[in-house]
């Protein structure tokens, strides 16, 4: 039994791309548009909410409901974010602090629930709240700390990302070198995986004078709808079996 995505290198694409579209998709829906964050928050919040609940509803899993709540909680994390950082003006530091706290709150109860906070094999509807719980604040967090880098400390896209996958490869080393606890690792790496994929969406949309390449949010939410719909055609085939920090 299970009804969550085996922790593969097909994974990890997919949670790249998939953070990608939950930027450039939110920065449209907010900013684009003009709605604002906490209209924009409504919005994913109620397409969060559909996703999630199908995904509770069915008995197995099935890649494409999967995916379609993991882009629902990159979406609804930037609204969060932006929200939090922005329009309550708590500053990005701010708003990094306050979401490591709700994040290693959600962890710390499910793991004095189960004594466990394995993320494959995953069942049992109240786990796995818990689980979209701590991703959705999760990828809120990589999208605070993301912004934090680019606007606080001043790093530009390309540098921003440097590091971010500088961390990720500190990770994915520390996985086959050492003996440190892989669920702790793979929260790392779903935490940074965050900022990565919104650097690369800030890439794709700023203008060429801030290091972009201009396509506007609308333009590059569709190439990532296009490039996430490839992979969630092959991760239904189950293609890949090797698995990475897991």
């Amino acid at each position: 039994m299970n009804k969550v995505a085996r922790v593969t290198l097909l994974f990890w694409l997919m949670k790249i791309i998939a953070t990608t579209l939950g930027e450039t998709l939110g920065d449209f829906i907010s900013m684009s548009l003009g709605l604002g964050y906490l209209m924009g928050i409504l919005i994913t919040l109620i397409f969060f909410l559909i996703v999630l609940f199908t995904q509770l509803s069915i008995k197995r899993y099935l890649p494409t409901v999967y995916w379609l709540v993991i882009i629902g909680t990159t979406t609804l994390g930037t609204e969060i974010s932006d929200f939090i950082d922005r329009t309550l003006r708590i500053g990005y530091a701010g708003g990094s602090a306050i979401l490591v706290l709700l994040l290693v709150s959600t962890l710390y109860w499910w793991y004095r629930k189960y004594k466990s906070i394995e993320v494959y094999p995953l069942f049992g509807i109240s786990k796995e709240l818990l689980y979209w719980i701590a991703i959705l604040f999760s990828n809120s967090l990589g999208t605070a700390f993301g912004d934090f880098l680019s606007d606080n400390l001043g790093l530009s896209y390309l540098h921003g990302a440097m590091v971010t996958s500088g961390v990720i490869i500190i990770v994915l080393l520390l996985h086959y070198l050492t003996r440190l606890n892989h669920v702790l690792l793979f929260w790392i790496a779903f935490i940074f995986t965050r900022p990565f994929g919104a650097t690369f969406g800030d890439f794709l949309t700023k203008p060429l004078s801030k290091g972009g390449l201009n396509l506007g949010t609308l333009h590059a939410s569709l190439v990532s709808i296009g490039v996430i719909t490839i992979l969630i055609l092959i991760a239904g085939k189950d293609k890949y079996k090797g698995q990475i920090l897991q």
